[in-house]
């Protein structure tokens, strides 16, 4: 029964199609259903991809750390940090920058030097820790008359703060 039933379905639509008057026409039409069709299906798929993009990058931008950068330890080389820093502990015009030499191994800040205050020292030392992208600090200044404190590695390598 259904053999018969689909014989006759495939028969209807041969004479519907194939029919000399309105034949040309209807094969014309049943096109252009088509057509409209897979480009409107079209059309959608590239507005959800679109429309998913968009969230994508708005998911994205919500996860980015504040201002749309990635942290500065992940930013800067060592070069680049070193001025980072020397321009910061080196912010007033009375600095000591003739006496400290700054130094950065795997972001962390190695002070060098001779001060004659204990408490420029730790300022410096301190105001080196601060800055972003700063991993540790070995403090090794001292005052004239002290032994230079020697560079220690710490067991994670990120030095210690102080000195």
């Amino acid at each position: 029964m259904l053999k018969l039933i689909l014989g006759a379905a495939a028969g209807f639509a041969a004479a519907w199609f194939l029919d000399p008057n309105d034949g040309a026409r209807r094969r014309g039409v049943a096109r252009d259903k088509a057509l409209k069709y897979a480009r409107q299906g079209k059309d959608q798929a590239v507005r959800r991809a679109d429309y998913a993009a968009g969230r994508l990058k708005g998911a994205a931008r919500e996860a980015a750390p504040v201002g749309g950068r990635e942290d500065a330890g992940e930013r800067l080389n060592d070069p680049a940090l070193r001025a980072k820093v020397e321009t910061e502990i080196f912010r007033e015009p009375d600095a000591p920058k003739d006496k400290v030499s700054v130094n950065v191994e795997n972001g962390v800040v190695y002070l060098r030097g001779e001060l004659e205050d204990r408490a420029e020292i730790v300022r410096l030392g301190e105001a080196a820790g601060k800055v972003e992208g700063v991993r540790g600090v070995d403090n090794l200044l001292h005052t004239p008359g002290e032994p230079a404190p020697m560079k220690q590695e710490s067991p994670q390598g990120a030095g210690s703060v102080g000195s």
